[in-house]
């Protein structure tokens, strides 16, 4: 699998992310909705990076500066022809070194509290993240939980 920085110009990577938007919307009332856009995942403090197998798109995630020690995970999504193959896995595993590499101190997310969201808790708990109070300009949601992972 080749995980690479992506500016978000591929089709393919749109179409995904597009996938990743309705998904959000499906699952999650518009009040409690936290994906990004493709414009706002252009922002100069978010680095998405896409897997790619065989020349095929398998998922993104990225990485939101939110200071100098503490970053954010967003826009995690895998390709549904790739699900339970360790993609998300290895995007997360990505995300987190450059996180250290940057010399973040956190590392923390938003997802939904639903059951549609609990592949993706129980993968960030298998990863370490433990469960924290809303951080950022997050506020208490019963539809969000928030995770956090020291680094």
């Amino acid at each position: 699998m080749d995980i690479r920085i992506d500016d978000l110009s591929c089709d393919d990577v749109k179409a995904l992310l597009e996938e990743h938007l309705q998904g959000m919307a499906l699952n999650s009332p518009p009040e409690s909705l936290h994906a990004l856009n493709i414009e706002e995942l252009k922002k100069p403090e978010i680095t998405i990076w896409c897997a790619w197998e065989e020349g095929a798109l398998a998922g993104c995630g990225a990485l939101k500066e939110l200071d100098a020690h503490h970053g954010e995970i967003k826009s995690m999504r895998t390709s549904s022809l790739y699900l339970r193959k360790g993609v998300a896995r290895s995007i997360l595993e990505h995300i987190i070194e450059v996180a250290r590499y940057r010399g973040y101190k956190r590392l923390s997310l938003e997802t939904g509290s639903m059951e549609a969201f609990e592949p993706a808790k129980s993968l960030y708990l298998k990863k370490g993240f433990q469960y924290c109070k809303p951080f950022s300009n997050y506020i208490e949601d019963p539809n969000s939980s928030f995770m956090t992972l020291e680094l």
